[in-house]
């Protein structure tokens, strides 16, 4: 199958059944690197996207940016970095390797090959700025819309390549393993693996069969799972709900990171303002105008690691008469322009009436990124034969208990692309398994559909479940009641899945309450607080 081209794939996709070198679930950054990089090694690759428009990921809101290494700064500096921010608990080898490796592939790949238009000063040397946790400025941005720049690069890039086939509508609804999915008894004796994956064509309803010598998981977070988060709509953990039903294993799952500062208007989303924005020099103060930062932690305030500004803002609010608090730019030195460094956090601000050049920014924490996932070790690979995942489904340990600040597009971009390297150089000749014992999807016969009034409701009680009860300050009794109300909760979606016809509303209610579970029951077993994991009992 290598070399097939696009034409060839498309073919057979429209056959009802494709088979690949490599399947990429997910179009953000790690899956968008591991497409790249598998074709160049002329590996015919097929990518699911379930969003119409193929950019629509968690990386293409990212705004601060990709960490690398700035001026006096070392491979060195960066691993203290992320390991006194992960709180003790991060993956050593995963960070070794990030940190001598990741800043040469930012450099390589997204510099010197894809031309990310990074900012400049005056003499074209790349700007570094700042952020939370960093000893030095080593931050990579795009102005403030730097997932964007990267987003629109690699899905150029991929674009260009012959045979890729991307599938956009198509949502992966379980990945095909081995021996669950076989007809063939003797099956039980083989060892745990897998074959690809079924997927939902979401236009005509129809489930197709993607068969893959390799399979990459890159479906990114979980964030839409509370109801406060700067994650776009489709973050509902997909992939960590697949991987879950087929056995991987996942661990760190309690380790929700809270987002400290997201836009507070009753008209608008949570819009996320950037970690950099600090960075530069901004300042939170309570509504009465006092810095309350050096109370929570006086040496490193402003730009304490997140879970402490989160918890932070938390106690301010919680305490205090107002629901938010206030970030104040006018701080940030005169020589910085507002409006030139961050353009899309002034235009989107000013949409709501709010001229960040002029008055403070009401923010609160929203939940923003899952330090936990998937384990896989240095090359991507899980516990499941032939299945990788990357980005932030996956678990390397890199992130610990708590998430260095723009780390995250560099884990997923490092990781996507030696998945895609490993793949490369272990693709056996052929499929490792008979195909003709694994049957096409075996789906109900109901052109009947759930009532989306309950798919919304159900979806809102998990959101309001996880935010009020396993959010940014978690206790014994909170953590039970949203056990107990979850689990009478998956009884009766599960039956909604058994008995309607597929929508894309309903495999992803069926994912979230499943992997709200997983998270609660993480966060229930682990009575150490750490990082993003928080318990007051």
């Amino acid at each position: 199958m290598r070399n097939a081209t696009r034409t060839s794939l498309q073919t057979r996709l429209r056959s009802g059944q494709v088979q690949s070198d490599l399947l990429v679930i997910g179009t953000g950054i790690a899956g968008a690197a591991a497409a790249l990089r598998a074709a160049e090694q002329g590996l015919s690759v097929v990518v699911l996207c379930k969003e119409r428009n193929l950019r629509e990921s968690n990386t293409n809101y990212a705004q601060g940016g990709i960490a690398g290494l700035g001026d006096e700064d070392s491979p060195e500096l960066l691993q203290s970095d992320i390991q006194r921010a992960g709180g003790e608990l991060t993956n050593p080898k995963a960070v070794e390797i990030l940190s001598r490796e990741g800043p040469r592939l930012v450099e390589s790949l997204l510099v010197r090959k894809l031309r990310i238009p990074f900012s400049r000063d005056r003499r074209g040397r790349i700007q570094r700025t700042a952020e939370a946790a960093h000893s030095r400025r080593r931050i990579y941005h795009s102005t403030d819309a730097t997932g964007r720049a990267i987003q629109t690069a690699f899905t150029q890039a991929i674009g260009r390549e012959p045979n890729v086939l991307v599938c956009p509508e198509h949502m992966a609804i379980d990945l095909i393993t081995v021996p669950h999915h076989s007809t063939d008894a003797r099956a039980v004796y083989e060892d745990l693996a897998c074959l690809g994956a079924y997927a939902l064509d979401v236009r005509t309803g129809a489930v197709r069969t993607f068969f893959a010598k390799k399979v990459l998981l890159a479906t990114g977070g979980v964030g839409y799972l509370y109801l406060h988060t700067t994650n776009p709509r489709g973050a509902t953990g997909d992939g960590l709900a697949m991987a879950a039903r087929a056995g991987a294993r996942i661990v760190n799952a309690e380790y929700i990171q809270f987002h400290p500062t997201a836009l507070y208007h009753r008209d608008a989303d949570r819009f996320l303002i950037s970690e950099a924005v600090r960075g530069e020099g901004a300042r939170l103060k309570t509504r009465a105008g006092e810095e309350f930062m050096a109370r929570h932690d006086p040496e490193r305030r402003d730009l304490a690691p997140r879970d402490v500004v989160a918890r932070a803002i938390y106690e301010e609010i919680s305490t205090g008469p107002d629901d938010y608090v206030l970030l104040d730019l006018s701080t940030i030195p005169r020589t910085v322009d507002v409006r030139k460094r961050f353009p899309n956090i002034h235009e989107t601000c000013l949409r709501y009436g709010i001229d960040i050049t002029r008055e403070p920014i009401p923010v609160v924490p929203a939940a923003h990124y899952f330090c936990g996932g998937v384990l896989v070790d240095e090359w991507g690979r899980t516990n499941i034969r032939n299945l990788h995942a990357a980005g932030e489904v996956s678990c390397t340990g890199l992130h610990g208990a708590n998430r260095l600040a723009s780390t995250s597009l560099l884990e997923g971009l490092l990781w996507g692309h030696r998945s895609a390297r490993h793949a490369g150089k272990t693709l056996p000749e052929r499929m490792e398994y008979d195909l003709r014992h694994i049957p096409p999807w075996r789906g109900v016969k109901t052109r009947e559909r759930v009532d989306p009034v309950l798919i919304s409701q159900d979806l809102l009680t998990i959101r309001t479940t996880m935010w009020n009860y396993v959010g940014i300050v978690r206790t014994e009794k909170r953590l039970q009641r949203a056990k107990a109300d979850l689990e009478y909760l998956s009884h009766r979606i599960e039956r909604f899945y058994t008995e309607m016809r597929l929508t894309r509303q309903l495999v992803e209610l069926r994912n979230a309450i499943l992997v709200a579970l997983v998270i609660t029951n993480a966060a229930l077993q682990n009575r150490v607080s750490r990082g993003c994991h928080y318990r007051v009992d």
